[in-house]
């Protein structure tokens, strides 16, 4: 009976120590390691200078948004103007979603969209938004919104955003 009482022991300590390796990971698990789903908080940018540079630089008229909500916060901007006037302005949504707006002049307006919209497709649907008719294209790592016959470029909404947004998006745009 000498021999069965120690493998007992052996047992019910092998359990105990289970069970304190598992509280200890239990701790570590809700302590240590942060447990934040929601999407960062981005800096907000100030995008007036380089609007304003590309407005005076480019021979087309150059989007912005007007009149969004203080829930948009503008993250990204960029203007090249040496080879192909390209204006770029990110913004994060109301809902935590990206939202683009790219415009050029220099480049092709199918190798722009596909780089823009990062792959999308046309569709056959269409969009209606600050007086102006946007064409939808999905499929691609973004959805995006296209507008097609300005004077000069070629204007593309995208982004992670759903199409309300990036209808709200294009509708607030002001081309000067």
């Amino acid at each position: 009976m000498a021999g069965s009482n120690g493998k007992q022991k052996t047992a019910r300590d092998m359990i105990i120590s289970l069970a304190l390796i598992g509280i200890a990971a239990a701790v570590v698990y809700f302590l240590a390691i942060p447990h934040n789903d929601h999407s960062p908080d981005l800096k907000r940018v100030d995008y007036r200078v380089e609007l304003i540079t590309a407005r005076r630089a480019v021979s087309y008229p150059v989007a912005a948004p007007e009149g969004l909500p203080d829930t948009w916060k503008a993250t990204s901007v960029r203007f090249q103007g040496q080879d192909s006037d390209h204006w770029h302005l990110g913004f994060q949504t109301p809902d935590g979603q990206y939202a683009q707006v790219e415009q050029a002049s220099a480049q092709k307006p199918a190798e722009f969209i596909e780089q823009a919209s990062q792959g999308a497709s046309a569709t056959r649907r269409t969009e209606t938004a600050g007086g102006r008719t946007w064409t939808r294209y999905t499929g691609g790592r973004y959805d995006a919104l296209v507008l097609q016959g300005t004077p000069g470029s070629t204007t593309v909404v995208s982004g992670t955003a759903s199409f309300k947004e990036l209808t709200a998006m294009a509708a607030a745009l002001r081309m000067e």
